[in-house]
């Protein structure tokens, strides 16, 4: 007598995708935008290589708080320097942002997957980018960290949107390029596609990585 055994086949269903670095190369729009705050209100700017080793990928409130543990300006200042950071990179986006005709082939392409977008940023500049750049219409939702309590490294963001899809976390594939976000996807339990860059997030990477994912 034969027995059968049932077999689970796990299947990729949605794609959560980090911002900055992943669907849009926005690092210098941050960089710069958050030294001509700091500049014109502290009196003083972070160097590149300091920036992409410590501050890429945490929101801005965080960065100023590590800022403020080194005794490099006041907590008086924060709010300040905030604002006017993200009224610089708003102008930033709309100066060079545009739309991206590769993003757009890889959306246009993966319709038959659920599509969301997880950021560090805060909704109105995340929204703002995707917009300019032609994917915000392809995202089922955006959450930003002004929608958790606690942001990447912590994957509350991904948890939250992994649970509004009702899916299971192996029937997701997060898209991330910082160390902190590739710590928070992989605390959610989700497949983890890590990339280098933003030119890497291409069509045919995501559905190479979909049939891997698909197949393990």
């Amino acid at each position: 007598m034969y027995r059968f055994t049932r077999i689970l086949v796990k299947m990729i269903k949605a794609i959560l995708y980090d911002l900055d670095g992943v669907l849009v190369d926005a690092t210098e729009w941050h960089y710069e935008s958050l030294n001509i705050a700091l500049k014109e209100i502290a009196g003083f700017i972070i160097e590149r290589s300091e920036h992409v080793s410590t501050f890429n990928g945490i929101p801005t409130k965080k960065k100023m708080e590590i800022l403020n543990k080194q005794n490099r300006f006041p907590s008086t200042l924060f709010q300040d320097v905030w604002n006017m950071k993200q009224e610089k990179t708003k102008e930033e986006i709309e100066k060079y942002g545009s739309l991206d005709q590769n993003k757009i082939r890889l959306h246009e392409n993966t319709k038959h997957l659920k599509k969301a977008c997880i950021t560090n940023s805060i909704r109105e500049t995340a929204k703002l980018m995707l917009e300019k750049t032609g994917q915000l219409e392809y995202m089922d939702f955006v959450i930003s960290n002004e929608d958790i309590i606690n942001p990447k490294p912590s994957p509350d963001g991904y948890n939250k949107a992994i649970g509004k899809l009702k899916l299971q976390p192996n029937e997701c594939m997060i898209v991330e390029d910082s160390p902190k976000g590739i710590e928070a996807a992989k605390l959610s339990k989700a497949n983890v596609y890590e990339v280098n860059g933003f030119y890497e997030v291409t069509l045919e990477n995501i559905l190479k990585k979909i049939n891997f994912f698909n197949l393990v």
